[in-house]
Order: structure tokens, then sequence, then C-alpha cells
């Protein structure tokens, strides 16, 4: 599928892109063979298959909520580099 060099303008426009004059040709040509390549998928026959979302299949590696008992102050704050009134002390990152 051949892509103008107009069409490849008006994408670039969308996206925000600046293009120089000298990559409109190799654009277009890039893009013609990504649409030739997407005819090519469209031809295949899916009937039957179920959508798929994961190329591999994921399950949710979280555990469930459940409530515990919260770790001490004294105990959390132990191993502390420095603390002030039972809080940690860190180093200031934004300078207002």
């Amino acid at each position: 599928m051949k892509i103008s060099k107009e069409e490849v303008v008006y994408v670039a426009g969308l996206a925000r892109l600046e293009i120089d004059e000298t990559s409109i040709d190799s654009f277009a040509d890039q893009l013609g063979k990504i649409l030739e390549y997407i005819e090519t998928l469209n031809s295949v026959d899916t009937e039957g298959v179920p959508p798929t979302f994961h190329a591999i299949s994921i399950t949710n590696a979280f555990r469930e909520d459940e409530e515990r008992k919260h770790l001490d102050r004294e105990k959390a704050l132990i191993n502390a580099p420095e603390t002030e009134e039972g809080i940690f002390v860190v180093p200031k990152i934004i300078d207002t």
C-alpha cells in the first residue's frame, strides 16, 4: 500500500512530530509496509479463536487483604539512622 507524502506529513502533525523533508519518503515507505502487513493479518481466518489480551496467561500475584496488628513504633524506628520525636528523619529533597 502506497502512502503519500501528504499523508505522512498529516500523520506527523497529528502526533505533533516534526520531520525533515528528507525523511518523508523513508517514512512513507515504512508506513506502507506496515499497512501491507496489517492487510496480511486481516486475511487470516480467526473464526472460532477467542480474543487474546495477553500473549501469556497471567494471574494476580497479590495476596488477599487481611487485618493484622501493626508494627510497634519503637521496633519500626530501631534501625533508622536518625529519628526525632518518634518519626523518621530524612534529608530534605524539595527546596522551596
